[in-house]
Parts: C-alpha cells; sequence; structure tokens
C-alpha cells in the first residue's frame, strides 16, 4: 500500500512548477495501488499535449482539420471555458492584492449645530462648519503567511481551470472527429446503398424478361422487386441520418447547418483505412499529460492549501491603520500648520476563544482534501480503465474489418455463382435473392466496423489525453 503525503509537504507542491520525474514521483504518492507497469500493448509512441497535437494529420484528411480548427475558434463550451480561465486569473490577482494596503481618500464640507440647553438655560447654541481632506490607509501584516496561503490557494485554483481547459479542447477534438466520421459512415452506406440499387434494378430487368420469355414465374419478378424495394426503403433513413450528422458538427463547431454544408458535400472522401496498431507509451506517463488527473492533483493541491489558510486563523492577525488629513473653517486655510491631522494605529488582534469554530474549519477542510485523494484515485484508476477499453475495441475492431472483408469477397462470389446458375435455370431465384441481401448486408457492415475502428482510435486519443507526435506505424 502506498502512502500519502503528509499534509505540510503536500501543501508545498506545485505541478506545474515540478520536472516530469519530480512529478511522477509526486503523484505516485498519492495513488492508493500502483500503476500497473505497462498496458495491455508494448509502447513505441510518445504523445504531445493538445496545443501541440499533429495526430489528426494520420487521418489524412484536410477536411476534418478545417473542422477542428472551426470548433477550436467557434464552440461556445470552449469560448466559456476560456473566460472561466480568466476570470480564475483576475481572482488569484485579487488575492494577491491582499499584499499591499487598502488606501482611501474623503474630500467634504461639514456644518454642525450643538444644543446649547444640554448643559444651562441660558447657553446658546454652537455651530460650525468647516472643509476637509484626508487619506486613511489600513494594511495586514502578512507575518504569520496568511496571504501567503491564499495566494497559493487561488493559484491552484488559476492552474485547474487551465487543466479543464485542455480537456474540453481534448474531448472537443474527439466529439468532432467522431461526428464526422458518422458523416462519413452514412455517406459511404448511402453510396453502397445506391450501388446495389442500381445492380437489383438490372436483377429485376433480368427476371422481367425471363418471365415474359416464359422461363420464369411471377414470384420471381416479385422476389426482386421486394429487393429492390426494400434497399431504396433505406434511403430516407440513411439520407436522414446524413442531415443529422451534419446538424452535429454545425453545432460543435460553433456554425449554423447551412455554413458547412458546402464544404462536407464538396471534400465528401470516403472513410479512411487504419489497419495498423497504435501504441500509447508508458501508463505512468499518463498522469502528466491527461488533463482531468491534472486537474484533480490541482485540486487537490488547492484543498491541502485551504488546510493552511484555516489554521492560520489560530494565529494572531497584525494590521496597522493610519490616517492623515486636513481641516479647517475656511477652504484656504486647509494646508495652514495648523490644520493637519493624522493617526497610526498598530494593532495586534487574536481570537482566544470561539466555540471551536476554527477546529471544526480545520477538520472540514482535512475531510474536503481527503475526499479529494479518493476522487483523486478514482480518476486515475477510470483513466487506466478508459485507455485499456479503447485499446481493446481498437484491436478487436481491426481483426474484424479483416473478417469482414473475406465475409464481403466471399459474398460477392455468391451472388455471382447464384445469377449465373439463375440465368441457365439450374437454381432458384430465391437464392439470388438471398444473395443480394446478403451481399448488402455485410458490405454495410464492413463499412460500419471501418467507421467503429476509426471511432474506437479516436476514443483512445481521447482517453489518453491527446495523440501522438510523429506518424502511423508502418
Amino acid at each position: 500500500m502506498i502512502k500519502f503525503l503528509p499534509l505540510f509537504a503536500f501543501c508545498s507542491m506545485s505541478f506545474y512548477g515540478l520536472t516530469a520525474a519530480a512529478q511522477t514521483d509526486r503523484i505516485s504518492e498519492h495513488l492508493r495501488e500502483p500503476m500497473p507497469t505497462q498496458w495491455t500493448m508494448q509502447p513505441e509512441a510518445f504523445q504531445s499535449f493538445p496545443t501541440e497535437d499533429n495526430w489528426w494529420q494520420t487521418l489524412g484528411d484536410p477536411t476534418l482539420l478545417q473542422l477542428l480548427d472551426m470548433a477550436e475558434s467557434n464552440n461556445f463550451d470552449i469560448l466559456a471555458t476560456a473566460k472561466r480561465i480568466e476570470a480564475a486569473r483576475q481572482s488569484m490577482n485579487e488575492v494577491r492584492a491582499a499584499y499591499f494596503p487598502t488606501v482611501n481618500a474623503t474630500a467634504g464640507w461639514s456644518k454642525l449645530q450643538n444644543s446649547g440647553r444640554q448643559t444651562a438655560a441660558s447657553v446658546p447654541a454652537t455651530d460650525m462648519s468647516y472643509f476637509s481632506l484626508g487619506l486613511s490607509a489600513q494594511w495586514e501584516v502578512d507575518l504569520f503567511g496568511r496571504v501567503a496561503a491564499n495566494t497559493k490557494a487561488s493559484r491552484q485554483a488559476y492552474n485547474a481551470t487551465r487543466a479543464e481547459y485542455a480537456g474540453a479542447m481534448v474531448s472537443l477534438a474527439a466529439n468532432v472527429a467522431k461526428a464526422y466520421i458518422n458523416l462519413r459512415l452514412y455517406q459511404e452506406q448511402l453510396h453502397v446503398a445506391l450501388a446495389h440499387i442500381e445492380q437489383q434494378r438490372k436483377v429485376t430487368v433480368i427476371a422481367e424478361a425471363r418471365f415474359e420469355a416464359g422461363l420464369g414465374n411471377m414470384l420471381e419478378v416479385n422476389q426482386a422487386r421486394i429487393v429492390l424495394y426494400s434497399t431504396e426503403a433505406s434511403l430516407p433513413g440513411i439520407e436522414a441520418m446524413v442531415k443529422t450528422s451534419v446538424n452535429a458538427i454545425a453545432l460543435l463547431t460553433g456554425r449554423y447547418p447551412n455554413e458547412i454544408v458546402g464544404l462536407l458535400a464538396q471534400n465528401e472522401r470516403d472513410l479512411p483505412e487504419i489497419t495498423s496498431v497504435f501504441d500509447t507509451g508508458v501508463p505512468l506517463d499518463l498522469l502528466r499529460r491527461r488533463p482531468d488527473i491534472v486537474q484533480s492533483e490541482l485540486n487537490m493541491a488547492q484543498l491541502a492549501a485551504q488546510i493552511g489558510i484555516q489554521k492560520k486563523d489560530f494565529l494572531p492577525v497584525l494590521s496597522i491603520t493610519g490616517a492623515i488629513g486636513t481641516s479647517a473653517h475656511k477652504a484656504d486655510a486647509l494646508f495652514g500648520s495648523h490644520s493637519m491631522t493624522y493617526s497610526v494605529a498598530p494593532q495586534l488582534s487574536w481570537t482566544i476563544f470561539d466555540g471551536l469554530a476554527r477546529n471544526y474549519r480545520v477538520a472540514e477542510a482535512k475531510a474536503d482534501f481527503e475526499a479529494a485523494i479518493d476522487s483523486y484515485n478514482l480518476t486515475v484508476m477510470t483513466a487506466v480503465q478508459e485507455v485499456d477499453n479503447a485499446m481493446i475495441n481498437y484491436t478487436e475492431s481491426l481483426k474484424t474489418i479483416q473478417l469482414y472483408k473475406k465475409v464481403v469477397e466471399a459474398s460477392h462470389e455468391a451472388l455471382k455463382l447464384s445469377m449465373e446458375r439463375y440465368k441457365q435455370g439450374l437454381s432458384e431465384f430465391t437464392n439470388v435473392a438471398d444473395a443480394q441481401m446478403n451481399y448488402l448486408t455485410y458490405q454495410n457492415s464492413l463499412v460500419s466496423s471501418k467507421a467503429k475502428t476509426i471511432t474506437a482510435l479516436i476514443s483512445l486519443y481521447e482517453a489518453l489525453g491527446g495523440g501522438w507526435n510523429g506518424s502511423l506505424p508502418d
């Protein structure tokens, strides 16, 4: 069992300020169980961060790259996340401002009257009026590190939003790519259906000609028409899926469908052929690149800093309050030698008893930190599972493609043979009809397998928190 860092040691940790090796060592100390020594497959490639990611080039589709560029610039989730980074940065600056004194300026005119009958019946009322100018300042001297602790916590919160942004970018890229692959899948299925419809029409004409020549019967004609009509009936559904895929891509890229439909139609292409097995790198490297793990790490650092902040409440607070100004009955006398006023008031305050409220706040902060440790361990374990699952799905999908290619080749050959035997009167038309339906079904299955493989590869990219440098292995 791996032990956690002591709280005082973890409070001083800054993820972005450590070297890669130091990051690995620090992260490993928070794992309840050690990371596996390797994934299901051996490593050969290295990952880059999303902002430096050239992985999408390996798919060889410039249209996809254009869509990813649009999404990065226009997706509203990404834009909102970027604004949260800016808000966190300003919040951090606000906390840092506590290092400096607060200075206020005042200027005014006052007129007062006091009752003369408060002390004797015959004393007349007194009044006065005067102008005043002044400056006042208040400063908490960070003698015991209260401001420094708050600054550290705000810095970790800011870095966590940066990790959130990186995660959002990875997720966005994966979602755009998956939606795009779905579009290409439905377009390719549409092409397959149209090609089969053309062939099935020819077969129907042959069946009708044989019937008219007295070599066949009306049952064969109807069977041919059933195959043809059933394929034609699938067209509206496929076309609807094409249009809804365009809508999904438009939403992800922050555009209206009519703005991108021309781009997608003009650059229509088949699904890319992916046959290589990808390798993913050492599992522990995942901790240095996957954004949700980095964000969880920084959340722990922030909560650890909160423990330190709550403990500072047990210490005294040293503050200095000062004021300087001038007041006079007439405005032209404000800067006379006898008009100046000032005060300086250092103050040390220390809460002696508060009904154990500070103890409860420290205990609450520790409980939050321990919950963050559990969340961190869950995030790491989930990452391992997601990578393994994506890798299994990808490698098995590659095998499925090869098997379906054999099935499609065999079903095409079966269709040709059954058609030849039918023309020669050696076989019934039902064999042709079955061969036609099988050929269409298996060809669609092959296209779906290709899309599933690419989608699994994209899921692997997402699970790893980014892609790979370089190109596909040979």
